[in-house]
């Protein structure tokens, strides 16, 4: 018998009368909040006008939750339209199931409109959104612990997940205890998100050097923990699907580093890039 382990919530919804309110929901919208929260501190302290962000955002947000959405239903059909499947639920978001990389694909086109609407560089924006997205994927996944879901392989670590026979999968309903995926993920954005901030003020960062570090760092974390989830997915050579966007990812992200360290170091023998090699105090302060 185990003796330490974490416990999961009895329920994530709470009803208000005829008024769910579901956990999962709440999770992802305090995520949303933190990181419009953070990006405002940064982008002012950049001498920009904060309530840029909320209008970009306005763009970013609706396009960024449908785009997980989607790449979530694409990735995992059959829940929905394969044998026994319920087409309806695709509309279910509340439910969970969303997708990071259909996020910010189409969370990155509608901010996109959003800072051509105010003549804002994307790649400015970017970077001051990195550290803010990290932390709103870490509150969000708080989500899948009050959903008992994507949770990892059995384990007796005392830090294990103790999920209800209800949620297990159905080859192992006699195992209790699995790895708490979702809490390692939450962390290791926590990490990411002080890094960023971290290197913001270490090093002169250049355009969109910053967003390319989060991708970066985001996804080694995310390829092993990937690795550790036992939920349904496609593979491919062994490996999940989420595992090879992350290689590409990865290796998009530090390609974009090198070119633009190389291009840096070609134009100023300093390798210190005009607009950042001074930031602003305050961004020092507040980032």
């Amino acid at each position: 018998m185990q003796l330490a382990y974490l416990p999961s919530p009895a329920q994530g919804v709470v009803h208000l009368g005829p008024l769910p309110l579901r956990a999962y929901a709440f999770c992802i919208i305090l995520g949303i909040f933190v990181a419009i929260w953070l990006t405002r501190r940064r982008w002012a302290a950049r001498g920009r006008d904060r309530h840029e962000v909320e209008d970009i955002a306005i763009w970013a947000v609706p396009f960024g939750i449908v785009g997980g959405r989607l790449y979530h239903v694409i990735t995992s059909p059959d829940a929905y339209f394969g044998e026994g499947g319920d087409p309806w639920k695709a509309l279910r978001i509340w439910e969970g199931g969303l997708g990071i990389w259909g996020a910010v694909a189409l969370g990155a086109l509608g901010a996109w409109n959003g800072c051509r609407r105010r003549s804002v560089s994307l790649l400015d924006f970017a970077d001051a959104v990195a550290p803010g997205l990290a932390l709103a994927q870490a509150i969000g996944r708080w989500g899948n612990w009050f959903n008992q879901e994507l949770y990892g392989r059995p384990t007796t670590l005392p830090w294990g997940l103790k999920i209800d026979p209800a949620h297990r999968p159905e080859s192992s309903r006699d195992i209790a205890t699995y790895h708490p995926t979702f809490l390692y993920e939450s962390l290791w954005n926590v990490g990411v998100a002080l890094l960023l901030i971290w290197a913001g003020q270490r090093f002169a960062m250049k355009q969109g050097q910053s967003f390319a570090l989060y991708a970066a760092a985001y996804t080694v974390g995310r390829f092993w923990i990937e690795y550790l989830r036992i939920d349904e997915a496609h593979t491919f050579g062994g490996l999940r699907l989420n595992d090879w966007t992350s290689i590409a990812v990865f290796t998009v992200a530090v390609g974009f580093l090198v070119r633009s360290a190389r291009r840096g170091s070609s134009d100023d023998p300093t390798g210190a890039d005009t607009a950042s090699a001074h930031p602003d105090p305050e961004e020092r302060a507040t980032a």
